[in-house]
This record gives C-alpha cells, sequence and structure tokens, in this order.
C-alpha cells in the first residue's frame, strides 16, 4: 500500500512540473511578445476603453511574464497562480467577450480553461519538484 501511495505521489509531482512547465510557457511567451511590441498592446487596451493605456500596457506585460517565470521555477506558486487565475478572469471578459465573434468567444474560453487551471495550482501547489516543495 506504501508503494502505492508514493508511486502516486511521484506521478502527481510528475503532473504538476509538466503542467506548471505547459502553463508557464504561455503566459512568459504572452508576456515577452507584450514587452517586444507594447505599442501593439497600448492600442489593444485603448481599443477597449481602459483608461491609462501605456501603464496598463507595461504592467500587463511584467506581471504576465514575471507571474509566468514565479509558475515556471514554482516559487510563490499558489500566490502568484491566484494572481495569474483573476488575470485570466479579467482578460477574458474584458477583451473577448464579444458574443457575435467565435474566434473572440473561443479566446474567452480559453482564458477561462487557463484560470481553472492556474485555480488548481493554488488549491494543490506546485509539488516536490519546485522551489516551493509543495
Amino acid at each position: 500500500m506504501a508503494d502505492t501511495l508514493a508511486t502516486k505521489r511521484a506521478n502527481n509531482d510528475i503532473f504538476l512540473l509538466i503542467g506548471r512547465v505547459l502553463a508557464a510557457s504561455l503566459f512568459i511567451a504572452s508576456g515577452v511578445q507584450k514587452l517586444m511590441g507594447i505599442e501593439g498592446t497600448v492600442g489593444y487596451i485603448e481599443a477597449v476603453g481602459l483608461p491609462y493605456p501605456i501603464v496598463l500596457a507595461w504592467i500587463a506585460a511584467i506581471f504576465e511574464t514575471a507571474a509566468g517565470l514565479l509558475l515556471l521555477v514554482g516559487f510563490l506558486t499558489r500566490s502568484a497562480a491566484l494572481a495569474l487565475a483573476g488575470f485570466c478572469f479579467f482578460t477574458a471578459f474584458v477583451f473577448h467577450f464579444q458574443p457575435d465573434d467565435p474566434q473572440q468567444m473561443t479566446q474567452l474560453m480559453k482564458n477561462i480553461a487557463l484560470a481553472g487551471g492556474c485555480l488548481a495550482f493554488a488549491a494543490v501547489g506546485a509539488g516536490r519538484f519546485s522551489v516551493d516543495r509543495g
């Protein structure tokens, strides 16, 4: 019985590591893309009518990159994942809620699914293969 529990725990830690790498890669790539093309991000924010688009663009770019890196290495995982979940919900409804546009609604659902994954990391942590170790 103990071997079975140890095997399950080891598998869970491996799955958490793989999940963190996959999820973090999306956030890091998106953040770096924003950093490299901040003007486009500013335009996108302006298009939805949010105030201070240049400030929000830099905040979003830095946040996505930094939080993605935290998730990747598993440091402050629960907090980073919870913040990323909030970010995903916010961006889903502010930027992608366009019921007449199937592509935008797919993006909305993608963000909601990412938020769900982030909430799972917030609930269970990063696993053994992380800086947090749990």
